[in-house]
């Protein structure tokens, strides 16, 4: 055992460090010191946090100098099933000598008092929550940046957490207008607020501000609450909940009318609301829409409109849940009502209004397509996964020593893994399975000439295949088969491994694969325009 002294604010203190669990890292090292006192789930007790970050690329050891921050904060526990964890999720506020709020930047993201220290243990890639903010990145207008560290409190090593950013009203995350506390008439009243449906009660362990008009589910027992997130239930004056109540109410009267989809796009910002649908879908998230999940309004001078997200809590999305569909890449997850209609927090009935409009699905088809074709093809997708599985080389080691889960079940492991390999391979199969459902399902919510995928079927035998395999082309019913198609294989993984341009005819097309894959499961798709239409699996045996 080695023994490093370190200071923080002049208060000098001993972290016992077993070399084999954390001597270095190319991870930034958070070294939290609570003086002695257990970290409760609120209010926020003072606390020291030193970082050492040397830099991208860099090493960092157990005895550098803390360069990233050396500085007091606020900590409490945070998060609500995961508080059950063992290894603990935390809040964290940055503050001054006097306690109070300090703005500062930390790990290279923009700089604000507000953070996060979320705890993968259940996700044992370690990587959902943060694979995620990375894909929304590129589709909303802002999704909270995050970085790996390694965490030791109080001397103990806690293993691999991510510093995230908050859901902050801020010009550098959630950039609405500044809502004072006399704002309470004229245009100033109107925004900016950031509203949030989620658990209430005792039991959720959050407030519940107000609930809504409308059930959720017709007829049903449940109900939708509304929660202030800014401004804070304590902040907010009698105005300002007057008026957003009012306002929230006025628009689901709207959404709830006949003739609400001649009237809904002067009221959200629809952009937003597609692209945080497709991210639940992408995820299959269990909690998508109906916990965790924010949206905010501009000032009428900026619009006014209702702008749906950041997303939050993707912990159980990829395939982990072993409830509700979680696991079953199939489905849409904004279906969750009519596969888990008696759970307690179900999704608000504005989604499925929004569905019915065929103007609104024709757009979530069009904008997947979009996205699949560039910021969310699959050597990005993937690739992020690699990034991440890059980074973590040597900390999740160390991680999976101080929490050894593996082969264990974990609230709530669909699979098991028993090591991390095993673990990543599940989440690489499962996101090649779901986008090749989502390719197939979202191409039939674009109305187009072009392709008519209804009752297409294609034909790819042998399977199992050696050499070659033979691809029939679908034919649609009562017409020639005059389409013109792109054959592609993926491996179990999601990397594609062959492209057979320009296929057309009614025999069956050889596609040569010549020995040149390894046994296993392979995954492919017809391409017809760029629209995806048809796919499938199938196995490649080596020769005899």
């Amino acid at each position: 055992m080695k023994k490093c002294v370190l200071s923080i604010l002049g208060l000098v203190f001993s972290v016992a460090v077993i070399a084999q669990t954390l001597t270095q890292s190319n991870l930034p090292i958070v070294v939290i010191n609570t003086f002695g006192v257990d970290i409760p789930n609120e209010p926020k007790i003072p606390a020291s946090m030193g970082i050492i970050d040397n830099g991208q690329g860099q090493i960092n050891h157990i005895g550098d100098p803390f360069n990233g921050y050396n500085g007091a904060i606020g900590i409490e526990l945070r998060g609500s099933s995961s508080q059950g964890y063992e290894k603990k999720p935390y809040s964290i506020e940055t503050r001054d000598a006097n306690g109070e709020d300090l703005d500062v930047p930390l790990l290279g993201m923009p700089e604000e008092s507000d953070w996060a220290l979320i705890a993968p243990l259940n996700d044992k890639t370690l990587m959902r929550d943060v694979i995620m903010h990375a894909y929304a990145r590129v589709a909303l207008p802002w999704s909270p940046r995050t970085r790996y560290c390694e965490v030791i409190i109080n001397g103990d090593y806690k293993g691999v957490y991510a510093l995230i950013e908050t859901i902050k009203r801020d010009p550098n995350r959630v950039a609405i207008k500044k809502l004072e506390e006399e704002d309470i008439s004229g245009n100033a009243l109107t925004g900016g607020y950031i509203l949030r449906m989620d658990k209430y009660g005792e039991s959720g362990g959050l407030g519940g501000n107000w609930v809504s008009p409308y059930l959720p589910i017709t007829g049903s027992w449940q109900q939708t609450w509304f929660q202030y997130h800014y401004p804070k239930e304590e902040d907010i004056q009698p105005e300002q909940e007057d008026y957003i109540q009012d306002y929230i109410t006025d628009f689901e009267t709207m959404l709830a009318s006949q003739s609400y989809a001649d009237h809904y796009p002067d009221w959200i910002d629809v952009d937003s609301w597609v692209n945080y649908l497709l991210l639940q879908e992408l995820g299959k998230n269990v909690d998508g829409y109906r916990l965790s999940a924010y949206f905010y309004k501009h000032r009428d001078d900026e619009g006014g409109k209702i702008g749906m997200g950041p997303i939050w809590d993707f912990n159980i999305s990829l395939g982990i849940g072993d409830y509700c569909g979680g696991a079953d890449y199939n489905g849409w997850a904004k279906d969750f009502n009519n596969i888990c209609g008696g759970d307690a927090w179900v999704i608000h009935f504005w989604w499925g209004r929004l569905w019915n409009d065929p103007a609104f699905r024709h757009k979530v088809g069009e904008r997947w397509a979009e996205l699949r074709a560039n910021q969310w093809n699959n050597a990005a997708l993937f690739g992020e996964i690699d990034a991440n599985v890059a980074l973590l080389s040597q900390a999740q080691v160390r991680n999976f020593q101080r929490w050894p889960v593996f082969g264990q079940y974990v609230w709530p492991n669909a699979f098991i893994g028993n090591n991390y390999q095993e673990e990543l391979t599940y989440l690489r199969t499962w996101l090649t399975n779901r986008l090749a459902w989502l390719d197939l399902n979202m191409a039939l919510l674009v109305e187009t000439d072009t392709i008519d995928n209804s009752n297409l079927q294609a034909e790819v035998n042998p399977n199992p295949a050696q050499e070659q395999l033979w691809v029939t082309l679908p034919r649609q019913a009562n017409s020639p088969l005059t389409k013109i198609y792109d054959f592609v294989l993926y491996d179990a993984s999601g990397r594609e491994v062959l492209r057979q341009q320009d296929l057309t005819g009614a025999m069956p097309i050889p596609v040569d694969l010549g020995g040149r894959f390894p046994s296993g499961l392979y995954f492919w798709q017809l391409f017809g325009r760029n629209i995806p239409v048809v796919a499938g699996k199938v196995v490649i045996a080596s020769a005899p």
